[in-house]
């Protein structure tokens, strides 16, 4: 993995901070984020629809597709990627490092 001039790894939590096969959402540096744990892996997207204002820390997580609470539109969480209407743009992505049992994102 290469860091880049423009990414920066910020710490976000602990991994078992997040409950299995669940979701949080946590602010880091000023950027609204939902963390997800699913089978032992950590995912990290914005934490806001990219349809409706809604935050999807507050949706339903489904093995690794988190539905929106307020039009019930689903994302792929490892991929960001719109599954079904009515979303039609994908939601951001953040790389993640586990290290000593602290989760660190890429911003």
């Amino acid at each position: 993995m290469s860091d880049t001039s423009t990414e920066q790894w910020i710490e976000a939590g602990s991994v078992d901070g997040i409950p299995a096969d669940d979701v949080i959402g946590v602010e880091v540096a000023g950027k609204d984020l939902a963390l997800y744990r699913v089978d032992g892996q950590v995912f990290a997207t914005a934490n806001i629809c990219t349809h409706g204002h809604a935050r999807l820390c507050d949706g339903f997580l489904d093995g690794h597709e988190i539905e929106c609470p307020l039009h019930q539109g689903k994302f792929d969480i490892r991929s960001g990627k719109a599954m079904c209407a009515p979303l039609t743009d994908d939601v951001r992505t953040y790389p993640i490092r586990i290290e000593d049992g602290k989760v660190f994102v890429a911003i």
